[in-house]
């Protein structure tokens, strides 16, 4: 084959035709074995080696000297195929892996990305003294709001602690002995302070200027729960009908607070006492747990006509712990009773203990147990969705009434039936267990502040 008849191969098939047809003279435009790839177009080379091109209609080279070239280019010494010019950029699942190089490359990212694992803290960061502090399951007196203040009812008093700078102000004080506040609930733009009460009222305060800014009525016993969704505010109560019996047809109540006559409806579906409520995030859903052992989720566009989406009856004990995922918004834990001691999991988009709190940061949720079971009086870390225990505190000397977590995400209290607030950094790093927690920095002084 002469001298002309090789060129026109190498222009016209393997080789990209840039370089040809550009006006620009290069002195070195590289072979063609190897070109210069600083001036080439590798989208267009790249095409050209991986599309199928015509056969010359008239070739003028023989067809043995083809298949000989076509075998140097992609087969080795030992007749393995191999590629001499290999395009860098394409995906990688579509280039033939190296098992070699490739399990060298996931050890160093396993090394790099490794995370050590995670562990229960070995002690609490804070404890105060929560003297009065009423050793009822079936209330929900403690919350967490935005803005780093801690609402909590002892007795007949309500307080609110700011966990910046540690000082408690008391928020209100009932003189009527018999009255005592029953639920506690931060509304979402932390400004205001729900608290229901005994005998059947519920209170706004103005969280900065410490006064009450309305009343609502309309119960007729104590309102054992309230939860914010926006504006509106709601609640559960026992209905009394008549002095001798105390009947189970318990009533949930929305009110907007926006409105003179803020009842807007009543769902009554438990038939016992409601203990537990819960609104998902996004304010389209809201979970309802009872002393009926029984869980109802709300679609909110449907309470007004009493139409609830599930009802979940796998607890024999009655259901206060209620937690949304924070990152899934169809899961939904929740924690049975002493009778039931377990804690459960439903994915609400499938239908399928204690007090409960999920990581913000990782897929892990915190429990909070009462006495009778393994996990008497502790609390417990697990991860999510295997439900493996990653750890938990010490036995402490009694149950666990209510849990809550700061705004950040970091730290949960509990508040414990011995009188006590045990502050937690169980969802951040772990303290350093020679850390020691003075008397000073928690504020142990039973003289100074019922909180501390």
């Amino acid at each position: 084959m002469d001298e002309n008849s090789n060129r026109k191969l190498q222009s016209g098939w393997y080789s990209p035709t840039r370089l040809h047809n550009s006006p620009v003279k290069y002195d070195f435009p590289g072979d063609r074995f190897i070109p210069n790839r600083s001036l080439m177009d590798l989208d267009q080379a790249h095409s050209l080696l991986t599309t199928p091109t015509q056969k010359p209609s008239k070739p003028k080279f023989k067809v043995e000297y083809r298949r000989k070239l076509e075998n140097n280019l992609k087969l080795d010494v030992e007749g393995r195929p191999f590629q001499m010019l290999v395009f860098r950029g394409s995906p990688k699942s579509s280039r033939k892996s190296n098992r070699l190089i490739d399990e060298m490359r996931r050890s160093d990212e396993e090394i790099l990305t490794h995370k050590p694992c995670r562990q229960f803290p070995k002690r609490e960061s804070c404890i105060l003294d929560a003297p009065n502090i009423v050793n009822d399951l079936y209330l929900n007196i403690m919350d967490w709001g935005k803005a780093n203040f801690l609402a909590i009812a002892l007795g007949s008093k309500l307080y609110m602690w700011n966990a910046d700078n540690r000082k408690t102000e008391l928020l209100s004080e009932v003189g009527n002995g018999d009255d005592y506040p029953t639920g506690v609930a931060w509304s979402e733009d932390a400004k205001t302070v729900a608290a229901g009460y005994r005998c059947s009222k519920i209170y706004l305060w103005d969280a900065e200027t410490l006064k009450i800014v309305r009343c609502l009525t309309g119960h007729q016993n104590r309102v054992g729960s309230v939860a914010w969704n926006g504006q509106i505010l709601t609640s559960v109560f026992i209905q009394v009908i008549n002095s001798s019996a105390l009947y189970s047809d318990n009533a949930i109540i929305n009110h907007d607070v926006r409105a003179r006559n803020s009842l807007t409806c009543c769902m009554e579906v438990h038939t016992n006492e409601v203990c537990g409520l819960k609104w998902l995030n996004t304010g389209n859903r809201l979970a309802s747990g009872g002393n009926d052992n029984l869980i109802y989720i709300w679609d909110a566009r449907k309470m007004v006509a009493m139409q609830y989406m599930y009802r979940l009856s796998d607890h024999c004990a009655a259901v206060k712990a209620l937690a949304w995922c924070p990152y899934n918004y169809d899961v939904l834990a929740s924690g049975g009773g002493t009778d039931d001691g377990s804690l459960k999991i439903w994915n609400i988009q499938k239908e399928q203990s204690s007090r409960l709190q999920w990581n913000k940061h990782h897929q892990e949720i915190l429990s909070g147990h009462d006495f009778g079971y393994e996990c008497q009086n502790q609390l417990c870390l697990w991860k999510y969705p295997s439900m493996c225990k990653i750890g938990g505190s010490m036995n402490h000397t009694s149950r666990v009434l209510h849990l809550s977590q700061s705004p950040d995400g970091l730290t949960v209290v509990f508040a414990g039936a011995d009188e006590t607030l045990r502050f937690w950094e169980v969802f951040g790093p772990s303290r350093d267990a020679n850390s020691r927690i003075s008397h000073l920095d928690s504020l142990l002084s039973l003289k100074t502040s019922p909180i501390r």
